[in-house]
Order: C-alpha cells, then sequence, then structure tokens
C-alpha cells in the first residue's frame, strides 16, 4: 500500500431527511381561508430511525461485486454510448417551453451557442481515466446555467432545472470522452451516470495508477460534511456517504488515505490525507440495526435536491448513497433502481391489494417502493400502516382544477398518502393510488 502512495414529470415526490423525535420547523400552507395548515401524521409518526430498524436481520454483501460496479469506467476502452445518447437533451429541450434563470423564455441563440461548444464531433476520441477533485455537478449539456419548464406551474420552475442530471463526490472514477472547445468542460462517463463536468474540477489519470488504485484495500466514508486535508492541511473536499477512499495506511486512531490533486501542466498530484476512524470504516459494513441507524442519520442531514443540486440529494441519490457503505450498489434513477432485486408488479391491484402485498412481501429497508418519477423505502409499520422513508419535494394539491403543491423539501418517515388531511389535498395523486412495484434487494 505504501508503494501505492508513492507511484499514484412529473414531480411528486423527490427528497429525504429524517427529523427528530421532536419535530421542528414544521412546513406549512395558508389555504384560502387562511388558516394554516400542516401534515399531521409528521407530528403523529415517528421520525426517529431507530423506531423502525429494530430486529434487522444481519447481511453481509460482496464488496468485490460493488467494487466492480464502482470502478467500471476504468476498465474499459471506451463508453458504450452512442452519440445520440450523449446527445438526448440537446433534442428534448428547445425553444418555445423552456425558460432561464431570469424566467423568460430561452432563445435559438441559446441553444446554438452551447451545441457549437459542446464539441461532438470529438466525441470518444479521448477515452481518458479520470478522477473527480472535488462534488460536482454533473450537467446535461455543458453550462451552469439552467433550462426550467414554464414556472407558472406547480411542480416546475426552481429547483428543477432540467440540465441537473445528476451529483457525484469527489475521487470518484470517470472515463473522459472528450471536452468541449472552450476546454472548460469535459464529457464524462461514471459508474452511474454521464453528462458535462467542469474539467478544472476532473484530472486525468494513467491507467497504471488506476489498477494500483483499485488493488488497494478501501474505506467507506461513514460521517457526513467532515473536511479532508492534504499532509500540508489544504482543503481538499468534505467527506460524504457513498465515498470510498484508497488505504494506504493505519494507525490506532486514523487511516491514511490517497487523495489526489493537480500540479503543473493539469497532471495529477497524490497525496496522502489522514481521516479520522471515527468517520471511515475499512471494508463494508455490515447491514444490521447499529449500522442503518448510523448512515441513515448522516443521509438525512441533506435537504431535498432535484439531481443533487446545491450539493444535496433527491430520491434516487438518497437510496444510493445509503446503501454503498454496505456493498449494494444501485443506480442512478428511480426507474432503473425499480428494476433491481425480486421485483413484484403493484399494476392493476386496488389500494387495499397494494397494502397487504407490502405487508407480506416487503422487508424493512431493504424493499424499495416505486411509482413513475419517485422512490423510497420500506421501514416497516406504525399502527398497522405501511411506513416509508423518502426524499421528498412535495404533496401534490388541487383547488378549483387548478394544480399546487405543499412544500417539505427534506426527508420523512411517512404514510403512503402522507398529506392527506390537508383541505386541497390531491387523492388522485397519492403515492398509494400511483403505485407501479415493490423491489426486494
Amino acid at each position: 500500500m505504501n508503494y501505492l502512495y508513492l507511484i499514484l414529470s412529473t414531480l411528486l415526490l423527490t427528497s429525504c431527511a429524517i427529523k427528530e423525535e421532536n419535530i421542528s420547523k414544521q412546513v406549512d400552507i395558508i389555504s384560502s381561508s387562511k388558516t394554516v395548515q400542516t401534515i399531521t401524521e409528521l407530528n403523529s409518526i415517528p421520525q426517529n430511525v431507530k423506531y423502525y430498524s429494530k430486529n434487522i436481520k444481519e447481511s453481509l454483501f460482496s464488496q468485490e461485486e460493488f467494487e466492480k460496479k464502482y470502478f467500471r469506467v476504468w476498465n474499459i476502452e471506451r463508453s458504450a454510448l452512442s452519440l445520440s445518447e450523449a446527445m438526448w437533451a440537446h433534442r428534448v429541450y428547445k425553444v418555445g417551453d423552456t425558460y432561464g434563470e431570469n424566467l423568460q423564455l430561452l432563445k435559438q441563440a441559446f441553444f446554438d451557442k452551447i451545441l457549437e461548444n459542446a464539441n461532438y464531433s470529438k466525441y470518444l476520441t479521448l477515452n481518458k481515466k479520470a478522477l473527480t477533485l472535488k462534488h460536482l455537478n454533473i450537467r446535461a449539456m455543458p453550462t451552469n446555467q439552467p433550462i426550467l419548464r414554464d414556472p407558472t406551474q406547480a411542480g416546475e420552475g426552481f429547483p428543477f432545472d432540467y440540465l441537473q442530471n445528476s451529483s457525484i463526490s469527489a475521487n470518484k472514477p470517470l472515463l473522459i470522452s472528450h471536452y468541449s472547445k472552450d476546454k472548460k468542460w469535459a464529457f464524462i462517463e461514471s459508474s452511474f451516470a454521464y453528462g458535462w463536468v467542469r474539467s478544472d474540477s476532473v484530472v486525468e489519470i494513467d491507467e497504471k495508477y488506476t489498477q494500483l488504485w483499485q488493488q488497494a484495500e478501501q474505506i467507506f466514508i461513514t460521517k457526513e460534511g467532515t473536511p479532508i486535508y492534504s499532509e500540508d492541511g489544504d482543503f481538499l473536499f468534505k467527506s460524504r456517504i457513498g465515498m470510498m477512499l484508497a488505504l494506504i495506511g493505519e494507525d490506532e486512531e486514523s487511516y491514511s488515505v490517497l487523495t489526489v490533486s493537480k500540479y503543473k501542466n493539469k497532471k495529477p498530484l497524490y497525496i496522502k490525507s489522514i481521516v479520522d476512524k471515527d468517520i471511515a470504516h475499512k471494508e463494508l459494513l455490515i447491514f444490521n440495526t447499529k449500522n442503518i441507524n448510523m448512515i441513515l442519520n448522516q443521509i438525512s442531514k441533506t435537504n431535498y435536491g432535484w439531481g443533487g443540486i446545491y450539493g444535496q440529494r433527491d430520491c434516487s441519490s438518497t437510496l444510493r448513497d445509503f446503501y454503498a457503505p454496505f456493498g449494494l450498489w444501485l443506480p442512478r434513477n428511480s426507474s432503473q433502481q425499480a428494476k433491481m432485486g425480486e421485483v413484484i408488479s403493484l399494476n392493476d391491484l386496488s389500494s387495499r391489494e397494494k397494502i397487504r402485498t407490502i405487508k407480506e412481501k416487503a422487508e424493512p429497508f431493504r424493499t424499495l417502493i416505486y411509482k413513475k418519477g419517485h422512490i423510497g423505502l420500506y421501514v416497516g409499520t406504525y399502527e398497522d400502516k405501511v411506513i416509508m422513508y423518502q426524499n421528498v419535494w412535495g404533496v401534490k394539491t388541487m383547488k378549483d382544477g387548478v394544480q399546487g403543491r405543499f412544500i417539505i423539501g427534506k426527508p420523512i418517515f411517512s404514510t403512503l398518502e402522507v398529506g392527506s388531511n390537508l383541505n386541497e389535498y390531491d387523492a388522485d395523486s397519492s403515492m398509494l393510488k400511483k403505485l407501479k412495484s415493490i423491489s426486494t434487494l
């Protein structure tokens, strides 16, 4: 290991964060009668993971399988993505129904300029292995400017920037297809998503070093938001659940891990960083009550963030990061996650039949609950009601035929009909009504 160191669309619910037993800062809504409404079940249903995680059957998953998927892009010569797939956003978002950050309709010049700079004639000509240097947004086009749908419509406008494809943590493997014409952006593929990232926040790595990196022992981050520094005390990035780092040594209190930066001519500079053992674990965590409580509490420190924007998490990235320290790899999108494991369709079932099926077939903290556009985690029951953990933006409302949203904007434990006490609750859009399937990992 020392050798390694030396040589190296509808959006109903999308957000997840646990509250403590004493609920604070409950989101309120003002109804037409000017009375304040709250989602009463968030006061009556336990919002502490410890209530639901009792008697979890202990499991240990395969680190070899997890690492195979985690490092996948370092072990292929070039991406299998077609040019058409890479350019999907340029076909989908056009003049006429797209808005900018000033909430005005975008003009054709906006799209033309971005497409020209994207340099797609060079697609798959570079094919360089790389690493992220910090937490990054993965964009569907090479720009930080947003594309919004009609902001006057419920569930559109802020924070739903449709160019926000995903986000990715520091020290994650990448494959760079090519750079934009201005060199400001790199088109990348990671283990779970692809798109554009800022080129000044990634560094190319020679293949021989990627192999050595993979051969090292690994540690998994177990605490969110702790600064990680170089040996000289320079800030590199903050710890994040879902992050895995190459181990090069340890003592009683800390791990020495390999990190990377850039130096002259954009070459990689391999750095030793010290990580306290109270924020990381060598190799996989055992899937048990203690560790589930620890990781879910850490995951829940972030609010809802569409596509991981602003360093937050949405419904699917919450589940991805939650399972990572245990060695369960999930794809990026809710629709793909719902196909993992043993899938049971809930299509064409009544609400009563759906609930009965979940109670009979679902396993706490191992079963995903899916509707189109949203996914959550089955955690058990409370007073005979099915309870899920979900990273949720809001609840759909309907008044005089006009859609609205009751904003939650964070992770919660809830029933499948969260918000049903609201005067303007849209029962036809409830999670229960729209459930498509459950899948057990």
